[in-house]
C-alpha cells in the first residue's frame, strides 16, 4: 500500500507510521493503559517499544491492510487510525484510539471520515464496519456520528483483560449510503 498523509484540519493528519514512530507511539500507549486496557486487548501484550515497532512492520507489510496510521496535531503524536481489508469480501473495518490529551476534540470522527472515504471511493469496498464494546460510548459515537447502522449486538462478544466479557456493537454502512444526506 502507498503511505498514507492525510490533511484532517489545517494542523492535524494521518499519516502512516514508521519504524522511527514506536517509541513516541509505545510512550502514548503507556501513558493511556488505563484507558486503552477496558478495549483494546493488545494494550496488555505492548510492554515495550520493540513491541510497537513490530505493529508498524506488520502494518507496513500488509498488502492489503492501512492498519497502521497515526494521527498528529503537529508534531504530537495523538493516536491512531486504521482499516482492515477483507478482499474476498470485499469489507473493511476501522480501527482507531486517541489519547487523553487530544480526546474529544473531533479528530477520531474526522479521520474516520477520511478513511470512509478512501475504502468506499478509492478501494471500491461495498461495506465498512466499526466494532465497540456496548460500553464504550465515546468509540460508538464515532460510528453514529458517520451514518454507520447499529446492525447487531453480539453477547459476551469483547474479551476484557480482567477475563470478563462484554457485549460488542456492531456498526455498518454500505457504498450506496455514503456520504449521508
Amino acid at each position: 500500500m502507498n503511505p498514507i498523509l492525510w490533511p484532517i484540519d489545517d494542523e492535524a493528519v494521518v499519516r502512516t507510521l514508521q519504524l522511527g514512530d514506536a517509541d513516541v507511539v509505545y510512550r502514548a500507549v503507556d501513558e493511556n493503559r488505563d484507558r486503552l486496557r477496558p478495549y483494546m486487548p493488545w494494550e496488555r501484550t505492548t510492554l515495550s517499544p520493540d513491541d510497537t515497532r513490530a505493529f508498524i512492520e506488520r502494518s507496513l507489510g500488509s498488502p492489503t491492510d492501512e492498519d497502521g496510521n497515526g494521527i498528529w496535531v503537529g508534531e504530537s503524536f495523538a493516536g491512531t487510525v486504521g482499516l482492515r481489508v477483507d478482499e474476498p469480501m470485499n469489507t473493511g473495518e476501522i480501527g482507531y484510539w486517541i489519547t487523553r490529551a487530544f480526546e474529544g476534540q473531533g479528530l477520531v470522527t474526522r479521520a474516520c471520515r477520511l478513511f470512509v472515504d478512501h475504502g468506499f471511493r478509492e478501494r471500491k469496498l461495498h461495506r465498512i464496519e466499526i466494532h465497540a464494546a456496548a460500553d464504550n460510548v465515546r468509540s460508538r459515537a464515532v460510528a453514529e456520528r458517520l451514518g454507520f447502522t447499529h446492525e447487531a449486538t453480539m453477547r459476551d462478544g469483547c474479551r476484557k483483560p480482567d477475563e470478563t466479557y462484554v457485549d460488542q456493537v456492531i456498526y455498518g454502512l454500505l457504498e450506496d449510503e455514503w456520504p449521508p444526506p
